[in-house]
This record gives C-alpha cells, structure tokens and sequence, in this order.
C-alpha cells in the first residue's frame, strides 16, 4: 500500500519543506499528491511542478480550500504535512482533521496549551495519527540508548543534561543576513517564546525520547539580546523530573563559535550515556570504573528498532535527512497497518501527546521567567 499525502507550506525558498518532503517519499511508502505550498501563486506552482504534482486541480491557493476539496475526494489524501510558521499550526491540523485526514505538523505544535489539548482531543476521538516531526528523535542510535536505560543498564537515573547552542541570531546581527526563516523572530507568527519554543523544546523531547521522562516542573532563566528584543534567544532551565530526577536545559541563538552543537548526557547510578549531534551516529556509554563503549548503529548488537532503522552500510554517515525518513517511515509504517487493520505499534514517532508536553514545557518556561525565575509545575 502506498500512501498519498499534502503538504501545507515548505514552497520554494523554505529550509525546511524539502526535509519533510523527501523524508516522506524516502522509504516509498507515500506520494506527494497535493499541496498549498505558498501564499504566492507563482511560488505554489512552480514548487508544485518541480514536486511533480501533475494534477493541477490539486494545487490549491490556502489551506482552507484544501482541506475541504480533499475532504470531499474519493482519493483524498491520506495525510497532509503542516509546514508553517507556529501561530497558523492549530488551524490547520484543526481543518483537515475534521475532514478525517491524518496529520505530520513541525513543532511546536500550537501556541497555546488550550489549542495543543484540542488537537490532542480531536485526534483520539476520531482516531487519526498525528505525528510531531522532532527531528532528532529519528536518528536511529536514539532508539538504542532507549533500550539500554529501559533495559535497567544505568540503573536509577540521577541527572541529565542536555544543550543546543547556536550563534545564527548574533552573526546575524553582524552580517545582516540570517541563515534561520525570518519569521521566527516575528512575535505575531513565532508567539510568545523564542529560542525555548524553537530549541529547548527539542531536548525537552530529545530527553523524553532517550528517557521516557518529561518535566515535572521547571524553573527558567531567559535572556535577550539585544535587550529590545521581545523573544528569548539564551534560555537556561532546571527540570525536576519523576523519581527525584534533575536536569538542567540550556539553548541559545547567541552562543558564538557554535553552529549546531545539540547534546545530551544522561547520568545513572551505574553509568552514562552521551550523544551529540556531530556525531549523530554514536552513542558513548560508560560504566562506573569502566572504559568508556563506543556504540554505533546498525550494529547486530544494538536493539531491533535501531537496526531496523539503519539506512546504509555499518560505519557509513547517516544525517539529518535520513532522521526525517525515520520519523516518516514509522508514522507511514503505523498508518498503513491502521488502514489495513494489522499492528504497527512497534514502530515509534513523536505524536501529539508529545507536543502537548512540548507546549506545557513552553509555557511553564514562560511563567517561570516571568514571576521571577520561581518553579512552575507542568
């Protein structure tokens, strides 16, 4: 069975549209069937053709349109991909879900929790899957370190860590050139947070995923450069985690002289467990007064679901790209034994209970800064 699927946004000029599309199309499990890609007509056209959309009746000028003309169809698509700025996520994901259409949506998912609830809430009662693309959770040495903690390996966990700088917005302030869409330093489209809505909420997944844990409560630090500036771009969070587990979040947009440095290092009674994205490929795992082990993927000693998720030869780069593709392939894998009534549960993807804690986390964040840096309960 092969799906068909719509995009809402990515269009030509967008950094991140051709990373959803071609995850999607990766595994040849889906094909690109419709789309609005762009309120600029010319650009939605030209994406849609040089996509290979060949039916022009389904290229549509706003997302509203879509959802209801894909709606009525007999070969409506069978899951649309939400690829916008924050402030329009709800809306959207709202409007094909009530034309029964499943649903992949960037992150974060709304800009409020009362919105993330809804959906949450939509998709349970009429059934339909809805996938958060938290990119990183798709590198395949992830699903490893799962199973090494789920398997008892570190014993009771103690601390985590975990930190995402990067330096975009201040060179940006130099050059006057940003490499990052300019809508994210736009209040009205990004919503109330910055770098925590744009990063922190990343390894507040990440950890999740690597973990099984979310914040219980969080007290946060935020600061603005320069100091009109109405979004965060340097956030520090405390985390206290279930079973008396801390943690400690940090992401920044001015963090000079790192480009993308995202990592995680959980620590345990036993042992520890470090993974960063330079070397994506990799987890180091150490045991108390042991050498350190140096865990790749696609190895016959690592879990099933890391194996399975490998997409070259052991030893081989596998990226960002391919993290996509995972993430795609289980949602599409999970979808089509929806459809044919088969179990696919053991293919995993961040779903939107996940960004309901992404949004919690978000505004906890907030409010924690806002009242004076106290801790707020999730």
């Amino acid at each position: 069975m092969k799906l068909k699927f719509g995009m809402v946004g990515g269009g030509k000029g967008s950094f991140i549209g051709a990373f959803h599309r071609s995850g999607a199309i990766m595994d040849n499990l889906a094909e690109l069937s419709a789309g609005c890609f762009s309120r600029n007509w010319d650009n939605n056209q030209a994406t849609a053709s040089a996509w290979g959309i060949v039916d022009g009746s389904r290229i549509y000028p706003d997302y509203e349109t879509m959802a209801s003309s894909e709606g009525k169809r007999v070969d409506k698509i069978d899951f649309v991909t939400i690829v916008t700025p924050n402030n329009s996520h709800y809306s959207i994901a709202k409007a094909f879900m009530l034309q029964g259409i499943h649903v992949v949506c960037d992150k974060p998912l709304t800009l409020t929790v009362a919105e993330a609830l809804e959906l949450e809430s939509i998709a349970q009662s009429q059934n339909l899957l809805f996938g958060v693309t938290y990119t990183y959770a798709g590198y395949a040495i992830i699903k490893e370190a799962r199973h090494l903690i789920d398997s008892g390996a570190l014993g009771k966990l103690l601390t985590i860590r975990a930190e995402f700088p990067q330096e975009w917005f201040i060179v940006a302030q130099k050059t006057g050139k940003s490499e990052q869409s300019t809508w994210r330093l736009d209040q009205s489209q990004a919503g109330e947070s910055g770098c925590t809505a744009d990063m922190c909420t990343h390894l507040e997944h990440l950890v999740a995923a690597i973990t099984g844990l979310h914040p219980e409560s969080v007290l946060a630090q935020f600061d603005y450069f320069p100091n009109t500036h109405p979004l965060e771009n340097n956030a520090t969070i405390l985390a206290k985690y279930p079973d008396g587990v801390s943690g400690v979040l940090w992401a920044s947009q001015i963090a000079t002289g790192h480009e993308f440095d995202l990592k995680v290092e959980i620590f345990g009674e036993k042992g520890s467990i470090v993974w960063t994205h330079r070397d994506n490929n990799a987890i180091t795992v150490t045991y108390v007064n042991e050498p350190p082990q140096y865990i790749t993927i696609g190895r016959s000693y690592t879990c099933i679901e890391s194996q399975r998720l490998m997409r070259a030869v052991s030893g081989a780069p596998v990226g960002f790209s391919e993290a996509f593709g995972n993430i795609y392939r289980s949602f599409c894998m999970n979808l089509i034994g929806l459809k044919a009534g088969t179990d696919q549960a053991s293919y995993t993807y961040p779903t939107v209970s996940d960004g309901v804690y992404g949004m919690k986390f978000i505004h906890a964040s907030l409010k924690s800064h806002r009242s004076g840096n106290i801790w707020v309960s999730l």
